[in-house]
């Protein structure tokens, strides 16, 4: 191949959600620190909205990897539209804009990649996706590079999709509705139950465009040529090891912030500073809440977790963004409670979730089990309480509570009250039970830490993936 010792270089394309962006940013950054040239790709409503939460003004010149370059590190950066206007809510018009992206969308890409291609000096060798685009096997063929993708949620997750079949073939595929049953069929998986799996797998679930998103992305997956999974061999080998018989994959995890020396703007939204009301609480006495950037749910728990909150009567942070309820309703709160918490508690809508975890005054964490918070939770040794809401979060509850010991539930019936919220918030900040879930979570966080080391199995099985990946572009 004449042009084969030119730098291989990739294209980077992150789903538009801060779960999935995170992620992609800090292997864009790991790629490039092993010799790759990288064009990481924004959806220019993300670049808008990360320059206004960084106080830029909007600014459409501004390139969130400078700073990296000046490190060094060979990195472009492009954005792409959507076809939507700036203002449009894509987050409440969901099943609109995933139209759009299913329908439309695969055409721009097209003309987009087209043009890098035509454009580069260096030769673009390979794709990085997101796994939930359904795209990038017919793209990746058209202009004959190569299909990696990046599946950004623990392994059991990307299983349990990948073998849908055979759920349908058992008769869990669609799942009915409140019926629990123990699945002990899916190759590389002990055993879940229906209750633990995602939510589009439902009944009720089939005909809507969440359904149609995931159930297509998990047929397109496996046109793949290689997938890399944001998680641990150690942690999930049996799974791992049953998809490595059906194509590539390599658990390259954790791929966090932790990690890199490099700063790059990730966050969607302006950061509130709380360290000056952080610093003045004692030691392991602040409980952390949020349910990520994403998932929403209704003000009946709102409200149940703020009064759970008051009679626990703990110290707190809580995280209560923008559209976390499913309506227009802007008065979530109960009356007078933010009065009524005073210096005890602090209500913001956004935050540098790392730095807070790191901190020795936080001794845990109420969270939705999205699988970057619980990634950093593990990292920082702070064990959970665990509410999932929505897409992989039952799966990831079922990891940290069932399988590593290293969480509890918020509750234990179908409905939340708030003296239960009390009772399992006082548990896990002072309870009998608190000491043996810091003991297990330090296991866990010392199985992610050697991962990432210099003979680690995610540096070992990173460096399999830039082998393979070589041969395969060279062949």
């Amino acid at each position: 191949m004449a042009n084969s010792q030119l730098k291989p270089h990739a294209i980077l394309f992150p789903l538009p959600y801060q779960g999935h962006i995170n992620p992609f940013v800090n292997l864009a950054i790991k790629l490039a620190s092993k010799g790759f040239t990288i064009t990481f790709v924004h959806f220019e409503f993300v670049h808008q909205r990360l320059s206004k939460s960084q106080n830029s003004n909007t600014n459409n010149e501004i390139d969130f990897f400078s700073e990296a370059r000046k490190s060094g590190l060979d990195i472009r950066y492009t954005t792409i539209n959507d076809g939507f206007p700036r203002e449009f809510d894509r987050l409440n018009n969901y099943d609109k804009f995933w139209k759009s992206l299913l329908q439309d969308f695969p055409a721009r890409v097209d003309e987009f990649i087209g043009e890098i291609l035509q454009s580069e000096q260096s030769m673009v060798t390979f794709l990085i996706a997101d796994t939930f685009f359904s795209w990038p096997p017919t793209i990746a063929k058209k202009y004959n590079i190569v299909n990696v993708s990046f599946f950004t949620q623990p392994a059991l997750a990307y299983s349990m999709g990948y073998h849908l079949d055979i759920l349908r073939e058992n008769g869990h595929y669609p799942l009915k509705e409140r019926v629990v049953e123990e699945i002990n069929y899916i190759p590389g998986v002990k055993s879940i139950s229906t209750k633990d799996l995602m939510h589009f797998l439902k009944e009720g679930e089939i005909k809507t465009m969440q359904h149609e998103v995931c159930s297509r992305a998990f047929q397109e997956v496996k046109k793949a040529d290689f997938v890399l999974h944001n998680t641990v061999q150690e942690l999930e080998s049996e799974t791992l090891d049953d998809l490595n018989k059906k194509q590539p994959n390599y658990a390259i995890g954790p791929i966090s912030s932790f990690h890199t020396k490099i700063t790059v703007s990730k966050s969607l939204w302006s950061e509130s500073e709380c360290t000056k009301w952080l610093e003045s609480k004692p030691l392991n006495s602040v409980l952390y809440v949020s349910f990520g950037s994403v998932a929403q749910t209704n003000k009946h728990v709102i409200q149940e977790i703020a009064h759970g909150l008051l009679l626990s009567q703990v110290n707190f942070i809580w995280v209560v963004r923008e559209n976390i309820v499913k309506s227009d309703c802007t008065n979530i709160l109960p009356d007078g409670f933010k009065d009524e918490i005073g210096d005890k508690g602090l209500v913001i809508p956004w935050c540098n979730q790392i730095m807070l975890l790191s901190s020795s005054k936080v001794g845990g964490f109420l969270t939705h089990c999205g699988w970057n918070s619980t990634i950093e939770s593990i990292l920082c040794s702070k064990p959970m309480i665990c509410y999932p809401i929505e897409y992989d979060q039952p799966s990831v509850r079922k990891l940290v509570v069932d399988d590593w010991k290293i969480g509890i539930n918020l509750h234990d019936g179908d409905l939340i009250h708030r003296d239960e919220v009390a009772e399992k918030i006082r548990n896990l900040m002072s309870g009998t039970g608190s000491l043996g879930l810091k003991q297990e979570i330090e296991k866990v966080r010392n199985i992610l830490s050697e991962a990432t080391e210099k003979d680690g199995s995610s540096e070992r099985n990173f460096g399999k993936f830039v082998k393979d990946l070589k041969a395969r572009i060279h062949a």
